[in-house]
């Protein structure tokens, strides 16, 4: 399966690299969209489908929190994956987010193995590549 990734960080450079971290992870991406805010973000995310979201704590206009929240007050939107990426690794905030509905948490910077790890926990595929299956043996692709 191939996955549409959003990823929100203020900073060009840092999306870049997660980009490139990515792709070097091995995780099978159709479309990269990035955004440099929460507002960027609730745009970009109105217009297309995505699999997981990929973004940073501290941000100007809407941070990482204001932006998880949005999402999970929205019907269309609160089933898609957070994941939070910072440079800033407080257990405090790690928390704050995962109580908020967060799905993971990746300090930065993170190796393309972190990521693959991390992303696939996320995304529910298995150490083989493949989709987990629910217990009757149907793959939770829908």
């Amino acid at each position: 399966m191939v996955y549409n990734v959003l990823v929100v960080d203020d900073s060009r450079t840092m999306r870049s690299v997660i980009k490139k971290t990515i792709l070097a992870s091995g995780i099978a991406v159709d479309e990269f969209f990035e955004a440099a805010n929460g507002i960027e973000a609730l745009a970009i995310l109105r217009k297309h489908r995505f699999d997981i979201i990929l973004t940073d704590f501290n941000m100007p206009h809407m941070d990482g929190m204001e932006l998880l929240r949005e999402l999970k007050n929205d019907d269309q939107l609160r089933t898609i994956p957070v994941v939070v990426t910072s440079v800033e690794g407080s257990r405090r905030r790690v928390d704050a987010f995962m109580a908020q509905g967060a799905a993971g948490y990746i300090k930065k910077p993170f190796t393309p193995e972190q990521a693959r790890d991390k992303l696939n926990h996320v995304l529910g595929v298995n150490s083989n590549g493949e989709t987990k299956t629910a217990a009757g043996g149907e793959s939770l692709d829908f």
